[in-house]
């Protein structure tokens, strides 16, 4: 796999080069609420203008329905990037129509634009491989060289992933080498104990996960909104929390697994609870007394303690998913007592992406305070579980 230490080497000075940066950030209205992916992609694009290089940035913002969409506009982005960058990021206001050959052909040494959000394309995310060869042609047409440095997206076979990297010399960006890295470490040469700390909504989006870990890890905390599915496979009530009795055999299956491999399966002893949610209204109850009109929102006191405890000894911890309602200071308590735990930790400490990441910024906990902090939770999940990421499969080609 070539990096983008390979291409530098090679010199760009004069160079077109495609940059696939992963942008998308959480918006209220069109202000950036969390700029943590637009601020990992800087190093790659400023190593590459540095250089002479002429940058050609694309992304996706959300989830819009093949077609444009003012909400999901990358405006914001582009104008985060120029103010780490120092300077104007222009965006053209399509994908590969005639604003974007304008602002490329606008290009000069060292200059970086950013086109409109790749998925206004429905080709970009079409299950049709031709569909998707076609758009990456016009992508490609605008480069002399393709870098991959959405690690938040490499486990998508997308044009501007995957299929644009069979059109141009390709390399892996610095931000995605990194990330690979630090996730080797998690499967290869690990240091014990390795605890996995897995919160979030739903069991199902973590069984492949789930599976794998249970062969590797010695221990396994449950919280979040997963943990009611566990509990209710324990025979405990759990009232009007969240829960999917669709994978209470399956959830029964991995607890079995735990016990059979000698893997210590965490779960909370206690936690919040109460009538309706958004309510911060609550009261503490044991896991084993939750009331039928009652929902968890958070683990409880005594949980977090527990938590805490069981990863005191870690020497590798990877941590995927709040405790709780995070965004609801309330039922924020469980997800900062991990993260403060990890804080305290002298394990190699790994921040698994998505709400995790998102959660470690909105609680003022120090970012360094980590060993790192994942831009991809999906992909990470996907490497975990085993899985091949067609984004890094299409680079060892």
């Amino acid at each position: 796999m070539k990096t983008l230490s390979d291409l530098l080497a090679e010199g760009v000075a004069g160079r077109r080069v495609l940059v696939r940066a992963d942008l998308n950030v959480p918006l209220d209205g069109d202000k950036i609420t969390d700029d943590g992916r637009v601020r990992a992609s800087v190093p790659t694009i400023k190593a590459l203008a540095d250089a002479g290089a002429r940058v050609i940035v694309t992304a996706h913002l959300g989830r819009p329905k093949g077609e444009p969409d003012p909400k999901f506009s990358l405006a914001p982005a582009a104008a985060r990037l120029g103010e780490l960058l120092g300077a104007e990021v222009a965006l053209a206001n399509d994908l590969v129509g005639p604003s974007a050959t304008s602002v490329v052909g606008a290009l000069t040494d060292g200059g970086v634009v950013m086109l409109e959000n790749v998925r206004f394309d429905a080709r970009e995310t079409s299950k049709d491989d031709a569909e998707r060869a076609a758009l990456a042609d016009e992508l490609a047409a605008f480069a002399d060289a393709f870098v991959s440095d959405g690690f938040g997206v490499v486990h998508r076979k997308q044009a501007s992933v995957y299929d644009v990297a069979k059109k141009l010399p390709a390399y892996v960006g610095g931000l995605v080498e990194t990330e690979l890295g630090v996730l080797r470490k998690l499967t290869d040469d690990l240091e014990r104990p390795y605890v996995v700390v897995l919160g979030g909504a739903k069991v199902s989006d973590k069984l492949g996960v789930i599976a794998n870990l249970l062969t590797k890890v010695d221990r396994l905390l449950i919280g979040g909104g997963m943990a009611y599915t566990f509990l209710k496979a324990q025979g405990h009530e759990v009232g009007t929390s969240l829960l999917q009795e669709d994978q209470l055999d399956q959830v029964k299956g991995f607890l079995a697994e735990a016990e059979k491999r000698g893997v210590e399966l965490v779960l909370p002893v206690d936690v919040l609870v109460t009538a309706e949610f958004g309510n911060v209204e609550h009261e503490v109850v044991a896991t084993d007394s939750i009331p039928a009109d009652k929902m968890g929102l958070d683990i409880g006191p005594q949980s977090r303690e527990l938590f805490a405890s069981k990863l005191a000894d870690a020497r590798t911890v990877f941590w995927n998913g709040p405790m709780g309602v995070f965004e609801i200071e309330t039922y924020a308590g469980g997800t900062r007592a991990v993260a403060e735990a990890l804080v305290k930790s002298e394990a190699f400490t790994v921040v698994g992406g998505g709400d995790s990441a998102a959660a470690v910024r909105a609680l003022g906990l120090p970012e360094d305070g980590f060993s790192h902090i994942s831009t991809g939770g999906g992909a990470s999940l996907e490497f975990l579980e085993g899985k091949e990421l067609p984004g890094i499969s299409v680079l060892e080609a």
